[in-house]
């Protein structure tokens, strides 16, 4: 059974999209605001047609898997066609914003591993939402599979409160903001340069470097 998250609260713990260079929660962020809309009734509909392949948009077949003689599917079958997106990778994505792309290093790493996926009804109302990621170069993981609810998606483009910027988004959903992260590196850099004086005094003009993984360890906006 796949969970919803229906607030930002739920959205946090569940760690989807995290840490960087992970795309997942612009990707969320950019379908919440400029992909769909909401009528009068609040009901959710597209502003493109997922079939004509924009943004990367192609169909999600929601194939039966087996691991060990049990077959199940990624999401339950509501009789409207799967379409997904946020394969950095393809050629079609790259109109997708900056801020969703900007981090992707075109190698199979986890900046290309999170997915969304809509169902669609005929009428262009977009029936449910979800979000994923891959295990594998093949599957996706069904343990971190979520779906996103309408309510969610109407707090992140600010349809239920006040306008929801990218920056205040990330950083309720988890990530640390982007004047945390200047501090941060403002912090390596000052540690960096007083490191290099004594070592070039010493007589090494080798600067040391930060530890590995460390620009992975936190988000970033721009």
């Amino acid at each position: 059974m796949v969970r919803t998250l229906n607030n930002m609260e739920e959205l946090r713990a569940s760690r989807f999209g995290r840490p960087s260079p992970r795309h997942g929660l612009k990707l969320l962020f950019w379908f919440a605001n400029d992909y769909i809309g909401f009528d009068d009734d609040n009901q959710m509909f597209a502003d493109h047609d997922p079939k004509e392949g924009d943004f990367g948009f192609h169909r999600f077949l929601n194939r039966r898997e087996c691991e060990n003689n049990v077959c199940k599917r990624l999401l339950p079958d509501g009789g409207c066609p799967f379409y997904e997106v946020g394969n950095l990778h393809l050629t079609a994505s790259d109109s997708m914003p900056k801020y969703v792309r900007k981090y992707n290093t075109g190698n199979i790493d986890t900046s290309n591993m999170d997915r969304l996926i809509i169902s669609m009804r005929p009428d262009m109302t977009v029936d449910k939402v979800y979000v994923t990621q891959h295990e594998d170069l093949r599957s996706f993981d069904p343990v971190n599979t979520y779906r996103i609810s309408r309510g969610l998606l109407m707090i992140i483009c600010g349809h239920s409160s006040a306008d929801m910027s990218l920056s205040n988004f990330l950083e309720q959903a988890g990530c640390p903001t982007h004047e945390e992260n200047v501090m941060m590196y403002q912090g390596i850099a000052a540690r960096e340069s007083r490191d290099t004086k004594i070592d070039i005094e010493g007589g090494s003009r080798v600067p040391p470097r930060a530890a590995p993984g460390f620009w992975e360890s936190y988000c970033t906006i721009l």
